[in-house]
C-alpha cells in the first residue's frame, strides 16, 4: 500500500473503540460530515447508538438484528431480517431519524452509516423487495448497486448511502471520478467512505481470508491524496476529496463496499465529475452486455453454493 497521508486508508480494527471494531466520526482528524460503526455482534452483545443529533442507516452485512429505538416518549422495536452474506443481494435497512437513540442487538455483523444533523426526518424501514438495485455499467465495468440511501429512494437530512457489489475481474467506481467542488447541476460536495469486504467466488475452496481487491485515489484541485492498496474485508478508505476509482476485483475474488456520503451543501445531490482523461470509457459500454453473473440474489447464490 502507498498513501500520501496515512489518516485516509485504515486496516481492519485501526479504529477500534468502545466495542466497535471500527469507528469514523466527527473525532476522526480531518472529519466532518459522514460516519461508519462497523461491529460483529453475538447472542450476548448490545450496542448503543446514541446520542441523538446523527442520523444512521443501520445495514445488516451478515446475520440478523433486533433495532429498539426512542424518540421522545416513543419506543419501536424493529426487526431486520438480514442475510447470509454481503454477496447475498439486498437486505431490509433501518433508517434512524435525527431524534431517535436505539440499542442494537442480534447475531452477525453489521455497519451503521451516520451524519450529524438538527434536521429531523422520519425513522423507516426499508425491506430488501423495496431496495432499487442497478446494474451499472457493462462488460467488465459491470457491478451491481443497492441504492436503498440515496436521493431517489429515501427521504433523509444529508446521507446519501448505497452499496456496490463487483464480481471477480470486473472494475468498478471507473472511471475515476470526484466529488469536491460545489458547482450547481454539475458536481456537489461530499466526503466519502468506502467500507470494503472481499469473499473467494462461490464454489472455490480458497480460503476467505485470502481475498482481495485492490482500490485507488488521487489528488485533484481540491486536495493531494494518494491511496493504492490491497482491500480486504473490514479495511476502510476514507475520501475527503479528489479523484477515486478504480476499485477492482481480482481474479477468483468477489468484491463489495459501502459507500456513505454527506457534505455541506445546501441540496442533498450526489453529482460527480469524471476524470476527463478517462471519461471516455463509459462510450464503450454501449456495445457491451451487463456482465452475465449480475444480478447477484439470494436465488442465484443458493443455486451456485454456499460462501
Amino acid at each position: 500500500m502507498s498513501t500520501s497521508d496515512q489518516r485516509w486508508f485504515h486496516r481492519r480494527g485501526d479504529l477500534a473503540r468502545d466495542g466497535w471494531e471500527s469507528v469514523v466520526d466527527e473525532n476522526t482528524p480531518g472529519w466532518a460530515h459522514t460516519g461508519i460503526r462497523v461491529a460483529d455482534l453475538t447472542a450476548t452483545d448490545s450496542l448503543a447508538l446514541a446520542p441523538a443529533g446523527v442520523e444512521r442507516i443501520v445495514v445488516p452485512l451478515s446475520g440478523s438484528f433486533t433495532v429498539a429505538y426512542f424518540e421522545g416518549a416513543d419506543t419501536t422495536t424493529t426487526r431486520l431480517k438480514g442475510r447470509a452474506s454481503v454477496f447475498d443481494g439486498p437486505t431490509d435497512v433501518l433508517y434512524l431519524s435525527s431524534a431517535a437513540t436505539a440499542v442494537l442487538t442480534g447475531v452477525g455483523r453489521v455497519a451503521i452509516a451516520t451524519s450529524p444533523t438538527d434536521v429531523v426526518k422520519p425513522s423507516v424501514h426499508i425491506p430488501a423487495s423495496d431496495t432499487p438495485v442497478e446494474l451499472r455499467g457493462a462488460g467488465r465495468s459491470s457491478r451491481q448497486v443497492h441504492n436503498f440511501g440515496t436521493p431517489q429512494a429515501l427521504d433523509a437530512a444529508r446521507l446519501i448511502v448505497c452499496e456496490v457489489i463487483t464480481p471477480a475481474e470486473n472494475w468498478s467506481s471507473y472511471p475515476p471520478h470526484k466529488h469536491d467542488e460545489h458547482v450547481p447541476g454539475h458536481e456537489s460536495r461530499l466526503e466519502e467512505i468506502y467500507y470494503f469486504e472481499t469473499a473467494p467466488v462461490a464454489g472455490s475452496d480458497a480460503a476467505a481470508e485470502t481475498a482481495f481487491g485492490m482500490f485507488s485515489t488521487y489528488s485533484s484541485p481540491a486536495g493531494e491524496i494518494d491511496i493504492n492498496a490491497m482491500v480486504r474485508t473490514g479495511d476502510i478508505a476514507l475520501v475527503p476529496f479528489g479523484y477515486h476509482g478504480p476499485a477492482v476485483a481480482a481474479p477468483g475474488y468477489d468484491l463489495y463496499y459501502l459507500n456513505v456520503m454527506a457534505g455541506p451543501d445546501p441540496e442533498r445531490e450526489w453529482l460527480i465529475s469524471d476524470d476527463p482523461a478517462h471519461a471516455w470509457v463509459r462510450d464503450t459500454w454501449a456495445g457491451q452486455s451487463v456482465d452475465e453473473r449480475l444480478p447477484h440474489t439470494n436465488d442465484s447464490n443458493d443455486k451456485e453454493g454456499d460462501r
